[in-house]
């Protein structure tokens, strides 16, 4: 069955990074338009970042460009949320998720797979 699974969360401090991946099994992750959200204590899941199909085209919410970036890598059929410059509002639960669209849509119905979260904590 298609399953994504996200590893690399943890504890870092303020300014510091993370590293996230998105390991995919039972279907070609680059098949799919791959989008990373986090859902903070006490707030609503949030889009943070996609990485569309089509042409590899990337985008980011405005909260957090210019300090994350998404990758794919093809061959680990694995992408990859890079986070630098962490806050402590940057604390809570990163879910990946697949959307068989060639493109990045923007809207989380659209996402069909679900990983299983991984917890992201900045705290000094």
């Amino acid at each position: 069955q298609l399953q994504l699974v996200e590893s690399g969360g943890g504890l870092v401090q303020p300014g510091g990074s993370l590293r996230l991946s998105c390991a995919a099994s039972g279907f070609t992750l680059e098949d799919y338009s791959i989008g990373w959200f986090r859902q903070a204590p006490g707030k609503e899941r949030e889009g943070i970042s996609c990485i569309s199909s089509s042409d590899g085209s990337t985008y980011y919410a405005n909260s957090v460009k210019g300090r994350f970036t998404i990758s794919r890598d093809n061959a680990k059929n694995t992408v990859y949320l890079q986070m630098n410059s962490l806050e402590i509002k940057g604390t809570g639960v990163y879910y990946c998720a697949a959307d068989a669209r060639s493109y990045c849509s923007g809207y989380e119905t659209t996402f069909g797979t679900w990983g299983q979260g991984a917890q992201g904590t900045v705290s000094s």
